[in-house]
């Protein structure tokens, strides 16, 4: 038998030209037996790779049971070295394994530290102290070896060097030379995870020997290439594995993105253009024209210019580009260059597009249904396929017309799958009569949600049971009265009924015992949604509307009391909860509620020493609800901006009376021409005390309003009549004058029939 020879592969994580190295490197060894950097937790959810349904990219996802949101993933792309030496293996049979260090103890390590590091906060000086130099050589090896080159970041250097070799020439014996120089060259800082990392690979090495492989390649990073290719001796790293902590994990496939195999997603592998990389691994032919086609047909799909003609010259501005730059071929910095010249004429919005669209990309992988699962993804999967929804990476708009039974499901299932923190869909504001029974949502499927499905898995088995747990639990731990009337109607739109008996009864005991008005307010909008809008979703509300009696008569009692001796914030505060309480009331379109409601808020407007923004807000919504009439109006505002109140309390009133809209100042001359009297009568000093109040006001109007307003100011007018102050030095014989001009333009006669016998008979008296 021949001496086992070992065969390291350092690759870069997710790039097609390692990947192609790798390959050609396989098929010329032919090896007994591969082995990958990855965790050896997963071994048994590894066949899954070949199956005919799994379409990267996809991440082995690798959690403790007991606490999923301990986890960690693994991606994978097409053009991953890993991926490539995995699907090689197991297609042809050859043993294929994990040699990481496992999860099993890198978890259990990584909670210890943790709790370490919290304790040791307390007492370091500096907790943001800039890293070390030996973990910045660590962190971005590349980057060191790019500037020894004279490139001004890794990425593009690892891309001319590595990803633009079509040809997959062997160049791992120059990568494990490059990273044994600048591992010697960097501190001997020791980092106890790294070095425990790498002698487990080592000693999966060795065991793999001692089974009688000859032929063993590895396929690991780069940067541990040195490491794994000289062997210490085997007791150096059973002395660094010994006593390792341990927890139990499981192991699955799940779906990802290439949005998130991007650097910006904070990703530590992650790489800056993924689909520029998909691109390079599926046409290696030709590169440049097919990546302009496909940029040409994206802009077309956005009715923006793109011909054939665009891309014959981008092509061929690429192609010079890299030819003055000594480079093979078009790399991504000529392509984008060229398409910025040709088709983007130097403008950065429709980069932004192909960056987006293209050069990142939002390819959403598939894994088999028979992927280790929760029972919960299982339940979602069926609804998913059920329902005509399935899980995209691409944002999708989605209307729902609730009276249909597919569109009501459909709002049932995303309602429910928010209460479980597994935000699928965001809903947009609908207006109009269609708001009734219309929803619109936006869908886009993040993989961090298969992390989140498996955590509420310990709510149910199912998402309706699932939610209604969790929903109890929220319940429970609401912090006041109005959260858990929110949490009610968000359980009604999801309809729960496991979960809305307990929710009314923990909601009539805190209402029972609450004794803040300012609490009720708040509670009661929720409530009124569900009440008026319950029957359109065929919910039953009905045990909601004892509930609503309740709280809309001790708001009718309380909030004299609760208006008293407010200061500008809480008078504020107030404010709105009185708008909002104002909508929910005419919302229940209930003749009693409106009828308290209406007497209490004619109470307030009659109250004397109340803040001036609470005041006014109760008149106006008498005013707009019918009770008060313009001269009842009058006579409040007339009182509210006498001489007997403060010049600073008024501009409230006229703030809480007028704020958000003019009109009534524009067609009630009465109630202009106070607001005037008041205004001219001010002291200097009061009117610059109140200037900024009046401003404020005046700038809720929209800009219509207040353009007419300064016109009718201009005129001198005040609805037909002149304002006080505003007719001095007005000269009557000019202004004549331009009257036979003015006929003329408007095509009449001047002077009219009969004016002409009075002027003369006016003439003649004055002679």
């Amino acid at each position: 038998m021949s001496e086992p020879v070992t065969h390291v592969f350092g690759i870069r994580h997710h790039g097609p030209g390692s990947a192609r190295s790798v390959l050609k490197a396989l098929e010329a060894l032919q090896p007994d037996i591969i082995l990958v950097e990855g965790p050896p937790d997963a071994e048994e959810v590894l066949p899954l790779l070949t199956h005919a349904e799994m379409e990267p990219p996809v991440a082995l996802l690798l959690y403790v049971p007991e606490e999923p949101s301990r986890s960690v993933s693994y991606p994978f792309a097409l053009f991953s070295p890993e991926w490539q030496a995995l699907r090689y293996g197991l297609t042809r049979g050859i043993p294929t394994r994990f040699i990481d260090l496992p999860q099993a103890h890198q978890l259990a390590m990584r909670e210890d530290a943790g709790a370490a590091g919290s304790e040791a906060v307390e007492d370091e000086s500096d907790p943001v102290a800039p890293p070390e130099p030996a973990e910045v050589v660590r962190q971005d090896p590349l980057g060191w070896l790019a500037a020894a080159a004279g490139y001004s970041d890794g990425e593009r250097w690892w891309e001319h060097m590595v990803e633009q070799r079509l040809d997959g020439d062997d160049l791992f014996a120059g990568i494990c030379e490059a990273m044994a120089a600048l591992r010697a060259e960097m501190p001997r800082e020791e980092d106890p995870l790294e070095e425990r990392r790498e002698a487990y690979m080592r000693r999966c090495i060795r065991q793999a020997r001692k089974e009688g492989y000859e032929r063993l390649a590895v396929v690991c990073g780069a940067w541990h290439a040195p490491a794994l290719a000289e062997m210490p001796p085997a007791s150096h790293d059973a002395k660094l594995l010994t006593g390792l902590p341990k927890v139990k994990v499981s192991a699955t496939w799940i779906p990802w993105t290439y949005g998130r195999l991007a650097r910006s997603s904070g990703y530590g592998a992650g790489i800056e253009s993924p689909g520029w990389y998909h691109h390079l691994w599926s046409d290696s032919d030709r590169v440049a024209i097919r990546w302009m086609t496909c940029v040409a047909s994206l802009m077309r799909a956005h009715d923006l210019d793109a011909s054939a003609a665009h891309v014959i010259e981008a092509v061929r501005l690429a192609e010079s580009l890299a030819a003055l730059r000594d480079r093979p071929l078009p790399g991504l910095d000529e392509l984008n260059e060229a398409v910025r010249a040709v088709f983007c004429f130097d403008s950065d919005l429709p980069m932004r597009l192909i960056e987006e669209q293209l050069i990142v990309g939002e390819r959403l992988g598939k894994v088999p249904e028979v992927t280790p699962q929760v029972p919960l993804q299982q339940d979602l999967a069926r609804l998913q396929k059920r329902l005509s929804l399935p899980p995209e990476a691409t944002q999708k708009q989605l209307d729902l017309d609730l009276r249909e039974p597919l569109g009501l499901a459909r709002s049932h299932l995303l309602h429910r799958l928010a209460l479980l923190g597994i935000p699928w869909g965001q809903p947009e504001r609908v207006t109009g009569k269609q708001s009734t029974f219309h929803e619109i949502w936006t869908l886009q499927w993040h993989p961090e949600f298969a992390v989140a499905l498996i955590e509420a898995g310990v709510w149910g088995n199912t998402v309706a049971a699932a939610a209604a747990a969790k929903a109890r639990d929220l319940a429970q731990r609401a912090p006041d009265l109005p959260a858990l009337t929110e949490l009610v109607d968000r359980v009604l739109l999801a309809d729960l009924p496991d979960a809305i008996d307990p929710l009314m009864a923990l909601l009539q005991e805190r209402t029972a015992l609450t004794g803040d008005t300012a609490h009720l307010m708040d509670a009661l909008p929720p409530l009124a949604r569900v009440l008026r809008y319950g029957n359109v979703r065929r919910t039953d509300a009905t045990m909601v509307g004892g509930v609503v009696n309740g709280i809309v008569a001790r708001i009718c009692v309380g909030l004299p009391n609760a208006c008293s001796s407010l200061d500008d914030e809480a008078a504020a505060a107030m404010y709105d909860r009185l708008v909002n309480t104002d909508d929910a009331i005419r919302l229940l379109e209930n003749p009693e509620h409106v009828s308290e409601w209406h007497e209490v808020l004619a109470r307030l407007a009659d109250r004397s020493g109340l803040h001036g923004l609470i005041a006014g807000r109760s008149c106006r919504l008498l005013q707009s609800a019918g009770v008060f009439d313009p001269e009842t109006c009058a006579r409040h505002m007339s009182r509210a901006l006498s001489r007997a109140s403060e010049p600073a309390q008024a501009a409230a009133w006229l703030e809480g009376f007028l704020k958000g809209s003019g009109l009534l100042l524009l067609h009630d001359k009465e109630l202009w021409q106070v607001l005037d009297t008041w205004l001219t009568e001010l002291s200097a000093e009061s009117f610059a005390a109140v200037l900024p109040l009046l401003r404020r006001t005046f700038a809720t109007f929209p800009a219509p309003e207040r353009r007419q307003m300064g016109e009718r100011v201009r005129l001198g007018k005040a609805a037909g009549s002149q304002v006080p102050g505003m007719d001095a030095g007005f000269d009557a014989e000019r202004a004549v004058s331009v009257l036979p001009l003015a006929a003329r333009l408007l095509g009449i006669d001047w002077p009219p029939a009969g004016a002409a016998a009075r002027n003369a008979g006016d003439r003649g008296e004055a002679s």
